[in-house]
């Protein structure tokens, strides 16, 4: 495993995070989703960092204790602020300003979506695991067939103030059955667990959703390169938001779709997933 570092940013919240590869190398910033944490990327970072590239991957905002303020006010959660951390993270490790590469799974690529709309000066490349980009999400939200709605049905249970305990209890017993059930292997349940497994952590995972009341998050057209990543056997994201998506880009526009992957693609097909970021971040040079 990469050697944990603490980061502090400008907004004096303290990160925890692995940092690899020369400084000299180009920036890459791995955002994580939910319920995981910087060990999603535990294949990307050292393979990415032999490669040449300087990588980030932090555990974002209330995965980090240093970084986990109150989630009884939501505000300290508010997509504005998930998004300033990715720059503020940045600037931690001497990039304050020039480009960078943004990889995002999940609400990691929620957050990179938004990265790429607001400050798409700052960005050499972005590529997106699993999340759709929000307007393809919402628009698939509302199809009459109601495919999408069904699978989205878990974030209005993430609305809930019980979630957390039901999540936690019993050593994390429906935490671990979960990711469990979609084919995350035993060692990387226990330390997304390890990371998740107290209430402080949990709540503030959850006040993602709750801040913004789900995934829908007003954004433009993308104007940076995208390589987007989608299992077809993913069970939370259906083929029309994931198919939708490329309408929302006008840059260079790459759709991989992976074959009876689900959901937690790196966890998965670790192998695929970092070939394919390597081929992209190589054909958008910093």
């Amino acid at each position: 495993m990469p050697t944990l570092e603490r980061l502090t940013t400008r907004s004096d919240l303290v990160f925890d995070a692995w940092l690899e590869g020369p400084p000299e190398g180009p920036l890459v910033v791995l955002l994580h989703g939910f319920p995981q944490s910087r060990h999603t990327w535990r294949e990307q970072v050292p393979a990415l960092a032999a490669a040449g590239y300087r990588v980030l991957a932090p555990d974002q905002r209330g995965y980090s204790p240093g970084a986990r303020p109150d989630p009884a006010d939501l505000a300290n959660y508010h997509y504005d602020r998930l998004v300033a951390d990715v720059l503020d993270l940045a600037a931690a490790v001497g990039h304050e300003e020039g480009r960078f590469h943004l990889v995002g799974h999940d609400w990691g690529g929620q957050v990179a979506w938004g990265v790429g709309d607001r400050h798409a000066d700052r960005l050499a490349s972005l590529s997106v695991l699993s999340r759709p980009h929000p307007v393809a999400f919402a628009a698939a939200l509302q199809a009459p067939d109601g495919d999408q709605k069904h699978r989205s049905r878990h974030h209005r249970a993430f609305l809930d103030p019980a979630t957390a305990g039901l999540l936690l209890a019993d050593d994390a017993r429906r935490l671990r059955r979960n990711l469990a059930a979609a084919h995350v292997p035993p060692a990387a349940i226990e330390d997304y667990v390890g990371v998740l497994g107290s209430a402080p952590a949990m709540e503030a995972a959850l006040a993602w959703y709750r801040a913004q009341q789900g995934l829908r998050v007003p954004l433009g057209r993308i104007r940076v390169p995208v390589l987007y990543l989608w299992g077809d056997a993913d069970e939370s994201v259906g083929p029309l938001a994931a198919e939708g998506t490329h309408a929302q880009v006008e840059a260079q526009y790459r759709f991989e779709v992976l074959p009876g992957i689900g959901h937690f693609i790196t966890d998965q097909d670790a192998g695929a997933v970092t070939r394919l970021l390597a081929q992209h971040l190589a054909a958008h040079r910093v």
